[in-house]
């Protein structure tokens, strides 16, 4: 890879990689993630934002397009910590080894993290809303966006160029050639927007509250370019990617897309004997289905379509008295990411004995959910059982439909 040049004197170095792992050891990866760090070169001082973890010779990929650059670590006058995950720090015990009296920039608690995760206590410069870094006709402003996605997360701002350094916010999974979006082939597009919704699910969609606030503080800057640690580049149309991320937090709450999400399990195929009845009826009342089986299909891809759904269909057997539980990992997922005021349905069969709704209930009170049906049988569903699911998904599209 080499520097791609923002403007004068701004580059983004990055490193494409994980093609095969977890990203935060959860979320799979199949298309990889890009690391992406800044160079911003003024005429006195050279500042270097967000680090990478050495994660598939990141680090030396980095250092190679730096060289091309004329800067290496040692030259780094500034370092600028918007966030202190890992994957933004990993390398940093390595970079203050070599580069001892580097500044290193960041919030007040994140320098707590900078001092328990590394060992660093030196040469800490913590900063607050609105402080400035001159670094010779570049001026570095700093916002505090706390919870997007850690409690220290700040954002830069190039004042002079109008680039907004968002770290995690406005990122997405994926490996992509082009830097830019207005580069983009239609393949890297049908990649980018599934990926970045994917992404806002699982890494932010808890702190989407923090995300509303974030936009909000962030309203009255003239922000021309967008520049993510995850991700391309938004410089042709910044604000898509800032609308995206307004959207995706206030589908915490519902309404999302007039759409169901379908997740269901099953044992020996007396759940899933309503699985393709309860589908049909959906679809034939003209709506969206997402359909998921667990724990065939990762809980990373049910999180990211139950995020853009209104509706829900829970279909899961009893198993030893509660619920199935590759079903109740999906619903503590869902619970965690305050996944709030669906309008769900549950379905599912027992053995001897039920016991999966009981446990199922405090899902439906703690997340909000609107009950609009429940359909429990032992063995085999009945001809009445089947008339129950198709009522109460009729009745679900309806809600859906009506939601706005």
């Amino acid at each position: 890879m080499k520097p791609d040049k923002i403007v004068d004197g701004v580059y983004r170095v990055a490193a494409a990689v994980g093609e095969k792992d977890l990203f935060e050891g959860i979320w799979p990866i199949d298309n990889g993630v890009m690391l992406n760090s800044y160079v911003v070169q003024g005429s006195e001082k050279t500042a270097f934002i967000d680090l990478v973890k050495d994660w598939d010779g990141a680090l030396s990929t980095v250092e190679k397009q730096l060289a091309e650059l004329d800067v290496t670590i040692e030259s780094l006058d500034y370092l600028i910590l918007n966030h202190m995950e890992p994957d933004h720090t990993g390398s940093l015990g390595e970079v203050f080894k070599r580069n001892p009296n580097i500044q290193i920039v960041c919030t007040k608690k994140a320098e707590a993290l900078v001092n328990t995760f590394y060992n660093i206590y030196d040469h800490i410069h913590v900063v607050v809303d609105g402080d400035t870094i001159d670094l010779g006709g570049k001026t570095l402003v700093f916002y505090e966006t706390p919870n997007i996605h850690w409690p220290e997360t700040m954002m830069t701002y190039l004042l002079e160029d109008k680039i907004l350094f968002s770290c995690d916010a406005f990122g997405s999974f994926g490996r992509y050639e082009h830097a830019f979006d207005d580069e983009l082939t239609q393949q890297e597009w049908d990649l980018l927007i599934p990926e970045t919704q994917r992404y806002y699910a699982n890494i932010v969609s808890t702190f989407s509250p923090f995300v509303i606030k974030g936009i909000e503080k962030l309203a009255s800057l003239d922000i021309q370019v967008v520049a993510p640690s995850h991700g391309v580049i938004w410089r042709e149309d910044p604000q898509k990617i800032i609308g995206l991320y307004n959207d995706y937090a206030h589908w915490m709450n519902g309404p999302a897309n007039k759409e169901v999400t379908f997740i269901y399990s099953t044992m020996y195929g007396n759940t899933a004997a309503l699985v393709d009845l309860i589908k049909t009826t959906l679809e034939d009342e003209g709506v969206v289905v997402h359909l998921h089986q667990v724990p065939q299909e990762h809980v990373s891809y049910v999180l990211s379509s139950a995020w853009r759904s209104s509706g829900l269909v829970i279909g899961m057997p009893t198993y030893e008295y509660r619920m199935f539980p590759p079903m109740y990992h999906v619903l503590d997922i869902l619970d965690r990411s305050h996944l709030k005021n669906r309008k769900v349905i549950r379905f599912g069969s027992y053995g001897w004995s039920g016991g999966a709704q009981k446990q199922f209930e405090p899902f439906i009170d703690s997340l909000k959910w609107d009950k609009l049906g429940v359909i429990e049988y032992q063995g085999a569903p009945s001809e009445e059982d089947k008339q129950k699911a198709v009522e109460a998904a009729k009745a679900l599209a309806q809600a859906v439909k009506e939601w706005n």
